[in-house]
């Protein structure tokens, strides 16, 4: 019951995310830019201080090894970095760094972050600090509660709700929580939050996405610019999108009855595997198990009829676009 409510409260007004576990980089000296734009996947030199972006950091076979937030302020970029990245970040960036005036710091231990998600996110943000970001995804403004400064950023969808990143200095996080709280904003559990995300059908890097994974087998259009210059990974990307295909991509299942599958479970057509789940849950949404599953490119099509197999068992699932239509 308490899982349902914080998926209404998502859904209807606002809840609260902990993201406490992701990391933060810090880059400063006048190459800044130029430096980060040479190596990720999507447009950050004409990014004015303000804006923001969602972006990859690949190999040169166009894998995933990580995937980030830009965020571009006056005098320095804040990069945020999924749970455990930061300083494998920091290391993958510092490679490339030679004779450019640039500075990367792990600065994840002076940063809090937290999360409003739901229709009522933007308002409540602004009621708390007085000032508001503009709506495009990542855009960000510096604001204060009280005497605690923090900047409040406006989310990716995730949720497929609105959402405001709070970040805030560590040790004013209490402050900043308390406030919260006053406001009636309550925290949201893992079970509401997992079938807010599939349904919403975003992937997680360490879960779904791995340095396993292509950039074109995922929905990547938030995560690239076709119009930028070269960036590690790149040919691969282009070829892909003008003269290929990839072999498998990532969808959403239905599944028939209510058994959820484990991660890791087969897709089959027939006797043959075609795909593996990489998340999956009970949605609170649409009232049946769903899943993110990697599945071959022949029965990837929306309303492909496929199996899951789990536990000696087997469960009929349709394939779905991204996001569930609820």
């Amino acid at each position: 019951m308490a899982a349902a409510e914080d998926y209404a409260l998502v859904r209807r007004q606002v809840g609260l995310l902990d993201r406490g576990d992701f990391g933060v980089l810090e880059l400063t000296g006048r190459d800044r830019a130029t430096f980060l734009h040479a190596l990720v996947s999507n447009e950050i030199k004409a990014l004015a201080p303000g804006q923001g972006c969602a972006a990859t950091l690949l190999d040169v076979h166009g894998k995933v090894q990580v995937v980030l937030f830009v965020l571009v302020a006056d005098d320095r970029i804040f990069v945020l970095t999924p749970p455990a990245m930061a300083a494998k970040t920091a290391e993958a960036l510092d490679h490339y760094l030679f004779s450019e005036k640039v500075a990367i710091e792990d600065v994840s231990r002076e940063h809090a972050l937290v999360v409003l998600a739901g229709p009522a996110a933007r308002a409540t943000a602004e009621r708390l600090a007085g000032a508001l970001p503009p709506e495009k995804p990542w855009s960000h403004v510096a604001a204060k509660l009280g005497d605690t400064p923090m900047r409040l950023v406006s989310g990716g969808g995730e949720t497929g709700e609105a959402e405001v990143w709070i970040m805030c200095p560590l040790g004013e996080a209490p402050k900043v929580r308390e406030a919260l709280a006053g406001a009636g904003v309550r925290p949201i559990g893992r079970e509401a939050y997992e079938s807010l995300r599939i349904e919403a059908g975003t992937p997680l890097f360490g879960h779904d996405v791995d340095e396993s994974v292509l950039l074109p087998e995922i929905p990547s259009e938030n995560l690239l610019s076709h119009n930028k210059g070269c960036y590690p990974g790149q040919e691969v990307v282009v070829r892909i999108r003008d003269r290929g295909h990839v072999n498998r991509m990532l969808r959403g299942l239905a599944l028939d009855g209510d058994r959820v599958p484990p991660q890791g479970a087969d897709v089959a057509v027939d006797d043959a595997t075609v795909g593996k789940v990489t998340s999956a849950t009970w949605s609170l949404g649409l009232s049946r198990p769903i899943a993110l599953a990697f599945v071959r490119r022949q029965h990837a099509e929306p309303g492909t009829r496929v199996s899951v197999r789990f536990a000696g068992a087997t469960a009929a699932a349709t394939v779905s676009a991204l996001p569930f239509a609820r």
